[in-house]
């Protein structure tokens, strides 16, 4: 269980700070059933991941690609916000959060009741695709039905483009206005959550460090050790759902 001394020093913190960003990564949402990337078996671990290139250039891999999508959506659809995800829902509506940046593509902060304009996706989102060519959004459920009874990865249907879901794979152009948008908010906190991730991914991973350098403090909360545990003014390695649940008592 979490230490005590543990939880009020996060629950003070955060109720002296004038304006809190969270960064959330996939251990925020493992409590809810979806596994994480790059622990022993998570879904790394089974599934080398496909990156754009492949993707792009192998009709092959886009089929694989599909593949694990509907093998992977009864887990997400299953999912529900877990305790982590409500607190910083309440950080956000009592209007002590400004935003949540985060990795994660599971859709769970907006299932959370956080409002879409609050949260920055750095890596995309996995409930919905898009076409690489016009950019027309398709929802799953219009592309499982034909993809499961033939295999052939979609191809859009206002110009006949590829498809993919709306997330961001390795070798694909990070989205520079979340990332314009990250930045602005890590440089005008005065605390930042790092939430259930390894920080080991860049650029994302560097956005901690960015407001710590614009004069937050820093508050890393994850079941491992970081590489940026040294430059925290705070560190948190018990279980995340109880490490933010007494957030949900603070008052705006």
């Amino acid at each position: 269980m979490l230490e005590r001394s543990e939880t009020e020093d996060l629950v003070a913190m955060v109720r002296e700070a004038r304006r809190v960003v969270a960064f959330t990564g996939a251990g925020i949402s493992t409590e809810c059933g979806i596994p994480d990337f790059r622990s022993p078996g998570g879904l790394w671990a089974t599934n080398r991941p496909i990156d754009y290139d492949s993707f792009v250039s192998s009709a092959g891999m886009r089929r694989e690609a599909w593949r694990r999508v509907f093998a992977m959506e009864p887990v997400f659809r299953a999912a529900e916000p877990g305790r982590g995800h409500r607190a910083l829902a309440h950080l956000v509506r009592i209007g002590k959060a400004s935003a949540i940046i985060t990795q994660n593509i599971d859709n769970l902060h907006q299932r959370s009741g956080v409002p879409a304009g609050r949260i920055v996706e750095l890596h995309g989102n996995g409930s919905y695709a898009t076409c690489l060519g016009c950019g027309l959004r398709h929802e799953l459920d219009e592309i499982r039905g034909p993809f499961l009874e033939t295999e052939e990865p979609p191809a859009c249907r206002g110009c006949g483009g590829m498809v993919k879901t709306a997330t961001v794979s390795f070798g694909q152009t990070m989205p520079e206005d979340e990332m314009a948008r990250a930045a602005e908010e890590a440089e005008a906190c005065d605390l930042f959550l790092a939430i259930g991730s390894s920080l080991v991914v860049y650029p994302a991973a560097g956005f901690p460090l960015m407001a710590k350098r614009a004069g937050a403090r820093l508050v890393i909360v994850n079941r491992e050790p970081t590489d940026l545990d040294p430059f925290a003014d705070m560190t948190i390695t018990s279980d995340i759902g109880d490490s933010l649940v007494a957030l949900t008592q603070l008052n705006a």
